[in-house]
């Protein structure tokens, strides 16, 4: 496991904390939205990466 990939799971589970924070304010769906593809990308990134499927 690399530094990179750390960051990036680190980051996408940073990002899904927001998504359930930001739904629980009542914050707007689209920001919701936002926050949600962007945890979803970091995460599968950085899985990615760890099972060596991405460069």
């Amino acid at each position: 496991m690399t530094g990179l990939n750390t960051v990036l799971i680190v980051v996408g589970l940073f990002l899904a904390g927001g998504v359930y924070s930001f739904s629980k304010q009542k914050m707007p769906t689209g920001l919701i939205v936002l926050l949600g593809i962007a945890s979803v990308m970091c995460l599968v990134a950085g899985v990615l990466r760890i099972q060596g499927l991405w460069d």
